[in-house]
């Protein structure tokens, strides 16, 4: 199976905000409700804020295609100069998961951070969302902390803080073969 990741470029905005909408249809409903699925989806995938993201020099969107087609993406940002690099989002097309590619997305991640000399990325995730969880903790993440976040409209995220160590040597090479690097690729 041959893949790339790549930078999130303005003109594929549209098409992650649409990606976006499928995964979290498909997935939140039975844990969040209706209501506050559709409120977190035009909070985070309007297009507009996403393109205010790719000007942010401390925040990344990173996307995994296969045979051109957008199969799922991952953006993080910088929440503590030197020291933490947060996994803000990573979600896979419904119909393509299990195939690798939100692995190979979160150890870009975790290569960014250690590129950076951060010593950790830490993530947010639902205490419902056990599959999520499991994920996460294949990959080494382990819960830091239990917070409840409001996050208006009446809507509040329960959520398990999830961290993991980061090596600051370079990591091994991976599998994934990365294309695009126009815009500051650690």
């Amino acid at each position: 199976m041959t893949f790339a990741i790549a930078p999130l470029r303005p003109d594929e905005v549209e098409s992650l905000c649409v990606l976006a909408r499928t995964v979290w249809r498909d997935h939140y409903p039975p844990i969040i409700g209706i209501a506050q699925t559709e409120y977190m989806l035009a909070q985070r995938y309007d297009p507009e804020v996403i393109r205010d993201e790719l000007d942010r020099d401390d925040l990344w969107w990173d996307i995994v295609r296969d045979e051109g087609a957008m199969a799922g993406f991952a953006s993080s940002l910088v929440l503590e100069t030197g020291c933490t690099l947060k996994l803000d989002k990573l979600y896979v097309d419904p119909a393509r998961q299990r195939m690798g590619y939100g692995g190979a997305l979160l150890r870009r991640v975790v290569e960014r951070a250690s590129q950076l000399g951060f010593s950790r990325v830490v993530l947010a995730v639902n205490k419902r969302n056990a599959s999520a969880i499991g994920a996460y903790h294949k990959y080494g993440f382990k819960i830091a902390e239990s917070v409840v976040t409001d996050i208006g409209g009446g809507f509040v995220m329960d959520d398990y803080i999830l961290e993991r160590a980061v090596n600051r040597e370079p990591p091994p090479a991976t599998e994934v073969r990365e294309a695009g690097t126009e815009k500051r690729q650690p």
